[in-house]
């Protein structure tokens, strides 16, 4: 795929199938690396497609996700523009002052300990799932309430707020689904919701990481300001909801919709940990990728971005590039090592991943012990994804056992 330089693709590239990757990703890899795209804004961006380029332009501690010049994601604002975005520092010193102050949070240690009450809470959506009947939504039953009740005890909110949460989570991850009024509204309750949530923390605390923070200090001896806190607080909701949450549901329709990895992973459950790391790898629809705004000349493999330039990194596609993966069109539950770019890299690589790997590890171990003839229950060309969000998923993933 050449392209001249008037023309644009129009991005995200749209889906074929639920599951399947577009083949506009490997022509780009090939022929057209650092190709000129067409956002749903109209205004115009780099999409990087390599595994290479990718991974080296989300490292650089230098760029940040937005910038007053960057190019604008969505017509219609959402997690980039948001009050969210701009209230948490984006790199430098303050930004890895507060990841660290996150991430004591979401050690391996600590998602060990977890893992119990993970599974523990699967089993009952499970049992749930199987006292109301087949066939069933293995995401509305399984994949949605679980990361939901995990983030939700972390955070210290209750439950019972779940289906607010995820219609705010989809406002603020808009790309063409909502419109600008809905979205500041949306917006307006949510900060307003998570602010009276921290009040009232502040009053009194509890076991929780919200309760912590507002009394923790990073290593430069400063507390995280209020603004700060709700912004913490909407940004891990958000990503509790809506990656985890899409990714149960896509690892498992990737895995029934080829018996024999099912098949495999129940012969050989000591599997499940690469098999997860795998299909993360697999996933053709992630969502829009990491946005990335030089501003500075970057050289790439095909030549230099000059600053000013808003890049797209593709980690979806990255994660296919057949340079660095063996055989990268084909799902292998037994690859290992698994370098993929699916959390990202760097400064700005996903805080929550230990809590979602042992999410989705649960949630394998879980279904392969309690329901080994699970299938899925419409052909896997049925399956209908996710449109005009910046994440990928699947609308349901109707399976009967």
């Amino acid at each position: 795929m050449t392209q001249s330089d008037g023309d644009l693709i129009d991005y995200p590239i749209p889906v074929v199938g639920a599951i399947e990757a577009p083949p506009e990703w490997e022509q780009l890899r090939q022929q057209c690396p650092v190709a000129h795209v067409r956002l749903p804004s109209g205004d115009q961006a780099e999409l990087l497609t390599r595994y290479d380029d990718v991974k080296q332009v989300l490292a650089d501690p230098r760029f940040t996700r937005s910038a007053a010049d960057a190019a604008r994601i969505s017509e219609n604002g959402g997690v980039f523009n948001s009050e969210m975005g701009n209230a948490l520092p984006q790199y430098g010193d303050a930004h890895q002052r507060w990841r660290r102050m996150i991430t004591k949070w979401f050690t391996a240690k600590r998602m060990n300990a977890l893992r119990p009450d993970i599974e523990a809470m699967a089993e009952r959506l499970v049992d749930e799932m199987v006292k109301q009947g087949k066939p069933a939504d293995l995401k509305a039953s399984l994949g949605f309430p679980l990361p939901v009740w995990v983030i939700c005890d972390l955070l210290g909110v209750p439950e019972s707020d779940r289906d607010r949460f995820a219609y705010w989570s989809d406002t603020l991850l808009n790309l063409t689904r909502y419109q600008q009024a809905e979205i500041d509204e949306a917006q307006a309750a949510f900060v307003a919701y998570m602010a009276g949530h921290i009040a009232a923390k502040r009053d009194e605390p509890g076991e929780d990481l919200l309760s912590e923070l507002i009394t923790a200090t990073d290593s430069a001896g400063e507390r995280l300001t209020d603004r700060m806190l709700v912004a913490t607080g909407m940004g891990l909701l958000v990503a509790g909801h809506e990656t985890t949450a899409n990714m149960i549901g896509k690892m498992m329709a990737m895995l029934l919709s080829d018996r024999s990895r099912w098949e495999q992973l129940l012969a050989d459950p000591s599997l499940v940990r690469t098999a997860v790391e795998e299909a993360l790898r697999y996933d053709a629809t992630a969502g829009f990728g990491m946005i990335r705004y030089l501003t500075e000349d970057v050289e790439v493999s095909s030549g230099v971005l000059p600053a000013g330039t808003t890049a797209v990194c593709s980690m979806a596609s990255a994660n296919r590039d057949e340079n660095v993966f063996d055989a990268a069109a084909e799902m292998d539950l037994t690859r290992s090592p698994n370098l993929h770019l699916s959390f990202g890299a760097g400064p700005h690589s996903c805080i929550g991943q230990p809590l979602a790997r042992a999410e989705l590890q649960v949630v394998l171990e879980v279904l392969l012990r309690r329901l080994p003839t699970l299938e899925l229950a419409v052909p896997a060309a049925e399956l209908r994804p996710v449109e005009g969000l910046a994440v990928g998923g699947l609308r349901e993933v109707p399976v009967k056992w």
